[in-house]
Order: structure tokens, then sequence, then C-alpha cells
């Protein structure tokens, strides 16, 4: 989706991590999923692709599990073992996943994985109890892990105020559908919180249940912010342009429901006529039209206004300076080679 290079060798490498993440994490997370009273596991198990909608044991398209992947990363990037921050790595993809869950019902997505979401299969309700019970879990595994009591409350703090970060930036994400104009600097600041800012907490509780120093510990959460912004800029193209039967959401699903994704916001902030005809589609009171000529041509008029190349451009800064922090934290081999794929893997990623 974006211009960056990336080798043969980096990409086997980030998909060797995401595999054997998922053979590290998915004991773990089933463990605590199947924890939760039973009607509420089973909103869960479908939701993970662990099973159908009638219970039944299947294997629907897992997520990435981009975040446990780095908090393993970041573990073994100051020198202990992906095993000994299980832990963290199990709270993060709860919260992440609880984020999912009511992320569908607040956008009124009905796809995700190339299935049904877990509301339109079991209502909004039972899927809102879902995602709080997987947060309560979060929290749960991180006071449940042995080891001792100044790391797990640190770890606490610093897993509660990135939700927190979070939430403040899906509803500070959803008060924009109601606003005329948004800025760039806003849209900005509100991705930080909303998808950075779980990132950057990932990096850091790796980096501490691994027992870095502050200083390695913070260039690490500096490399989760900087990939989390890039995270996004890939993720708001692909709301645009991405390919439904790779993505598994329908063909420009954030144009049809007037998102003000980043490209659209730069192209909004553009000054130029494409700009200015693309607002009058935008503009408050105005009842969208979701077929797929005015899909096309809103996407046109985006990438006309410069959203496109801004975006892609931006994401291509941000990586830039996430392999920096990388840098400055002095990462043991091969957890530097292993996290600086993952970064390029989610800034190229299709999906």
């Amino acid at each position: 989706m974006t211009t960056l290079p990336e080798t043969t060798d980096e990409r086997a490498t980030a998909l060797a991590a995401l595999s054997r993440t998922r053979a590290l994490l998915d004991p773990g997370l089933r463990h605590w999923v199947g924890r939760l009273p039973g009607p509420v596991a089973r909103v869960a198990s479908y939701h993970f692709g662990w099973t159908d909608s009638a219970g039944r044991p299947g294997a629907a398209p897992a997520g990435k599990a981009l975040r446990p992947a780095l908090v393993f990363g970041c573990a073994e990037a100051v020198g202990a073992s992906a095993e000994e921050a299980l832990a963290p790595a199990v709270a993060v993809e709860l919260v992440h996943n609880f984020s999912l869950l009511h992320d569908d019902i607040l956008d009124g997505d009905t796809t995700r994985r190339h299935r049904a979401t877990a509301w339109a299969v079991f209502g909004s309700s039972a899927a809102l109890l879902a995602g709080d019970a997987l947060l309560v879990q979060a929290s749960r595994v991180l006071t449940e892990d042995p080891p001792g009591r100044t790391r797990t409350v640190t770890g606490l703090r610093w897993l509660a105020d990135a939700t927190t970060q979070l939430i403040e930036g899906e509803q500070t994400d959803i008060g924009f559908e109601e606003r005329a104009h948004v800025s760039l600097a806003e849209c900005l600041a509100m991705t930080e919180r909303k998808t950075a800012s779980l990132l950057a907490c990932s990096c850091a509780l790796g980096a501490l249940w691994g027992g870095g120093s502050a200083e390695r510990i913070e260039s690490l959460r500096r490399f989760g912010i900087h990939l989390g912004m890039a995270f996004q800029l890939v993720d708001d193209l692909l709301g645009i342009w991405g390919d439904p039967a790779v993505t598994g959401k329908p063909a420009g699903a954030d144009l049809a429901s007037r998102k003000k994704s980043l490209p659209v916001v730069a192209a909004l902030d553009s000054g130029t006529p494409a700009g200015r005809r693309l607002a009058e589609c935008y503009g408050p009171g105005r009842a969208p039209e979701t077929g797929p000529d005015e899909i096309g041509r809103l996407a046109d008029l985006v990438a006309e206004a410069g959203g496109r190349a801004w975006a892609e451009e931006a994401a291509e800064r941000e990586f830039a300076q996430a392999l920096e922090c990388l840098r400055a934290a002095a990462p043991s081999e091969p957890a530097a080679a292993a996290l600086a794929a993952l970064a390029r893997l989610a800034c190229r990623r299709d999906r």
C-alpha cells in the first residue's frame, strides 16, 4: 500500500515472528476466554474465529497478532525470552479485541475477516458484553502472573492508561462525524490515542517484563508510537483503496460512512478544487450516497486533492522514525531484525 521497499528475507522473518506468536499466544488466549461465563465465551470464541455461530469448532481467519508479537519481540530485545512475556502478550491482545468488538458496533460494520461480525450474529448487546469481559480479563492476566508486585502494578497502570487513551481516541473519532471541519493536527492526535497508544504499550510491557532499563523501555515505547501512526495511516489507505477480497471488508467502507480518516482530512485541508468538491460531499446534513460509482468518485477526489500521496509519505516518515527509536534501544539480535521486519510488514500490508 505504501512504497516502502521490502526484501523477501524481511517478509519471511516477519511472517515467522507472527507464526511463532500465534503458537505461543493462542493456548493462553483460549485459557482466559474459556474462563468467561458460557454465553460470553461463546461470543468471544466466535469473534476470535475458533467456533462458528452455533459454537462448533471452526478455523476462521485469525487476526494479525501484531501487538503480542511486539510484546515478545521487545522482551527479547532487552535480553529475555518470549515466554517470559506471555502474560502481557495475552493482555494486550484481549484489550485489542475488546476494542474491535466495540468498534464494529459503533461503526455498524457487519463484516470482519471475511465473515459476519459478532454483533451481526449475536446482537449488539451480546457483543458489547463480550468486549467488556475481554477487557476485565486483560487485567486479571497481569494480576495472576507470578512475578513481582512492582512490575505488575506498573504494567496494570500502563495498560489502563493505554486503554483510556484508546477510548478517548474512539470518542473523539465519533465526534468528528458531527463536525463540518476537522484539522489534520486534530486527526493525528486522535490517531495517536486511538491506535498508537496500545502498540506503544505493547512494546513497553514487553521490555518491562523482559527487565529492560527505563531508557530502553522508553525508546521501545517511542518505536511503538511511530509504528502505530504508520500502521493507522496504512489502515486508512486500505479503508479507501483496499481490495475487499483481501481486507475482508466492503470496498470504500470508510467513504460510504463519510469517515474522516487521515487521507480524507488531508484532502479536505488541501485547499484544492478537488478538496472543496470533496467537502461538499462531506457536508453536515447531507445524506451519504453509498453506491459504487459514488464511492469511486469520492476516492478519486481524495487522491486528486493529494490525500492519498500525503498519507503514503506520512506512513514512510513514521516508519523511518520508528526504526530510529528501535536503534536507540540497542536491541539484541535476532530481536532487532524481527522487530524491524514486523514494522515493515505492518507498513506494507494489504489487509
